[in-house]
């Protein structure tokens, strides 16, 4: 990788402070279009870059068979490179600029059935064993506050407050915001504390590995898996469905859309509006399958 790629990610990491997950995906995509554009010949020239260069990589990575979403992620990934580029006096011009985002199909979010969850969730755990707790304690965060993978990994003992029942979490775009919690929450965290504290000690991060190093992506997302798994569910299974079902439980139970947006850190109200449709379609099947007149036929 060339020198410049590795100082752009140098900042990413230490000015954006960007999740670990986004670090590297942006690091492999912007290895791959380097790759594409040398052919391992010379060293890459980020002043000659054209606008036809870039279309000419995509194109061949949608004949190599990325979707939609992968090819998204490698636009972004050269526009945010080239807008440090332009910052850093390197380059004059951002040739992804103009580059136009391959739209993505309009899907609904994937939710764990509510009885689903509160099966898993009231099902009985060693309240001595301290992975089966921390396990569990995982699973319940993400479905009682709504927080993102990375957050989880890189949430900090310091800013998990059981007395208020509030918690603080780092976000994308380097923002913080508090979440509440109630007291079931709060009484898995403090016995989970006690198991962690007499096994590796106080530490920076809230969740750890026995050995008292910080969890990692994959590890979280099989957690979650396995737990869902056992729970029944036979749709995705992963920390991002916890988060759609979080949203989508609030939203059916009258919470106010800008709290939820709040709640979810997200920019726009426009991403949390997808909730709403969530809720509707929920709506029409309950209402489907409750009403006597719903599916007769003819008249």
């Amino acid at each position: 990788m060339s020198d410049i790629i590795d100082k752009y990610l140098q900042y990413i990491k230490l000015e954006l402070n960007l999740s670990q997950h986004t670090r590297l995906a942006y690091a492999k995509d912007l290895q791959q279009w380097q790759e594409f554009l040398t052919q391992g010949r010379s060293e890459l020239d980020v002043a000659s870059v054209t606008n036809s260069d870039i279309r000419a990589w995509l194109l061949h990575l949608n004949n190599e068979g990325d979707g939609p979403r992968t090819l998204r992620r490698k636009v972004q990934a050269v526009r945010s490179f080239y807008k440090w580029l332009m910052r850093s006096g390197i380059v004059a011009d951002n040739p992804a600029a103009s580059v136009e985002l391959a739209r993505l199909p309009k899907r609904l979010p994937q939710l764990v059935r509510e009885d689903n969850i509160n099966e898993l969730l009231d099902s009985e755990v060693d309240q001595s064993d301290f992975l089966e707790v921390r396990n569990r304690l995982i699973v319940m965060m993400f479905y009682t506050t709504g927080m993102r993978r990375a957050e989880l990994i890189e949430l900090r003992d310091v800013n998990v407050d059981t007395k208020k029942g509030e918690l603080k979490v780092h976000g994308k775009r380097n923002k913080d915001r508090i979440i509440p919690f109630g007291t079931e929450l709060a009484l898995w965290i403090n016995n989970y504390r006690s198991l962690r504290d007499k096994m590796v000690g106080e530490g920076e991060y809230f969740f750890v590995r026995e050995n008292g190093q910080l969890l990692y992506p994959m590890l979280v997302y099989r957690v979650v898996r396995q737990a869902l798994q056992q729970a029944g569910v036979t749709s995705k299974r992963s920390p991002h469905v916890l988060r759609h079902s979080f949203a989508t439980a609030m939203l059916n139970d009258g919470a106010q859309l800008n709290i939820v947006k709040e709640l979810l850190g997200h920019e726009s109200l426009a991403t949390t509006q997808i909730y709403t449709h969530v809720t509707f379609s929920e709506l029409k099947n309950n209402y489907k399958l409750a009403h006597p007149r719903a599916l007769k036929k003819g008249g």
